[in-house]
């Protein structure tokens, strides 16, 4: 059984992508970034600033789907400057620091708009 979760966003249809795709006991939160719901940038040139805000966003289709954040066995971090990696880590720390899921963080050239520093996907599953 799959369910797809959308946030109406008109990237979604443009790109052909879900916020979230739920299969059996794992949902697959697509990769994420620190855009609000009407479209603009939160937190310009603030690495853990726009981190915190994908998280917490992050966590709203996580808890939509009847996941929690305890559920998240794996995160995935695209930054643009991987110098600037604590950063990141601070913020995802802040919500992960007792859960501990597989992370990864990789530098990119670009993500799809110059302003966004960072780009978070995750994984949950429920036992």
């Amino acid at each position: 059984m799959r369910k797809n979760f959308s946030t109406g966003a008109k990237w979604e249809d443009i790109v052909g992508y879900s916020r979230a795709v739920l299969v059996g006991n794992q949902l697959e939160v697509t990769g994420t970034v620190a855009v609000n719901e009407n479209g603009l940038l939160v937190g310009k040139d603030d690495m853990y600033g726009q981190t915190r805000f994908i998280i917490q966003k992050m966590e709203k289709v996580i808890k939509e789907a009847g996941f929690t954040l305890d559920n998240v066995v794996r995160t995935r971090i695209f930054v643009t400057d991987i110098s600037r990696w604590e950063e990141v880590g601070k913020a995802h720390s802040e919500f992960f620091r007792a859960i501990k899921p597989a992370t990864t963080m990789v530098e990119v050239s670009a993500l799809i708009s110059p302003e966004y520093l960072v780009e978070i996907e995750a994984t949950a599953v429920k036992e």
